[in-house]
């Protein structure tokens, strides 16, 4: 992987379940992290006991100097947000939820956040207002994103956004160097998943790298190999965060998986 451009990163959703249950804390998260020598973490906001209120500074600055000691970096953050939802009140807490965790993100070193679009479009509302709230409150997180030097990674969740044409549409209408793409690959759910990554590669800023791609609604087993082609040749050059889902020991899936990675990432090298 040396003569590759990319870096693998851990998703902590991997450890969904037992950071929710209290079973494992991030002070174990990072331990795992570095054990298995992933270069990076991607630390989801809520993970945090006091998410969504940010924690105190000097608890960021820990878990930064922590990070540090044990040699790895945060590949970026994320929250939970709902921009489609028809009450603006609402909507514009959530920008504010995002601008505060903007605001962590520079504390802790991430370069970037991750939010949703939402979920479904309103039941109040058309297509078109819905896709008008949404443009809005991503426009106002980009722009503070680009105050502070943060990106903003908007992942395509299939939830409101599902297609390769919805991303495309709500980056050419914000056009923001600040606004960018975490390409979800177990979201795209059409016939041919691959051609909708390849086709919005162009916008990645980070990844949620899955053990499935779905066509249409089938599950497939990821293609990692082809995956990772698609990535290299789109001009692409960053983390690749990995992130496991279902049930099993997320623990042996995590390490599974990483070598299912490690070992693409070589074929392809070689």
């Amino acid at each position: 992987m040396d003569n590759l451009p990319f870096r693998l990163s851990l998703n902590a959703y991997s450890f969904n379940q037992p950071l929710r249950a209290g079973e494992m804390s991030l002070d174990d998260l990072l331990d795992f992290t570095a054990d298995h020598f992933i270069p990076a973490l991607d630390l989801t906001a809520y993970y945090f006991s006091t998410y969504p209120e940010v924690p105190e500074d000097a608890f960021l600055y820990e878990i930064k100097r922590k990070a540090h000691r044990r040699g790895l970096v945060f590949s970026g953050t994320g929250v939970r947000n709902t921009f489609t939802q028809s009450d603006e009140q609402k909507r514009a807490d959530d920008v504010q939820l995002v601008c505060n965790w903007i605001d962590a993100a520079v504390k802790l070193g991430a370069p970037m956040v991750r939010i949703f679009a939402g979920k479904k479009k309103s039941e109040d509302a058309t297509e078109e207002e819905t896709t008008r709230w949404v443009l809005e409150s991503i426009r106002q997180c980009a722009g503070y994103g680009k105050q502070k030097g943060i990106i903003v990674a908007l992942q395509n969740h299939n939830e409101f956004v599902k297609t390769a044409h919805q991303v495309h549409q709500i980056m050419d209408s914000i056009d923001s160097e600040w606004l960018g793409l975490m390409l979800d690959i177990g979201s795209y759910r059409t016939a041919d998943p691959y051609a909708e990554i390849a086709e919005t590669t162009q916008y990645a800023v980070n990844w949620q790298i899955k053990e499935n791609v779905y066509e249409r609604q089938q599950k497939q087993k990821t293609d990692l190999v082809k995956l990772f082609r698609i990535i290299y040749e789109s001009g692409y050059r960053g983390y690749l965060p990995l992130e496991t889902l279902g049930s099993g020991d997320p623990y042996q899936k995590v390490i599974a998986f990483l070598q299912e990675a490690r070992d693409a990432l070589e074929t392809i090298e070689s």
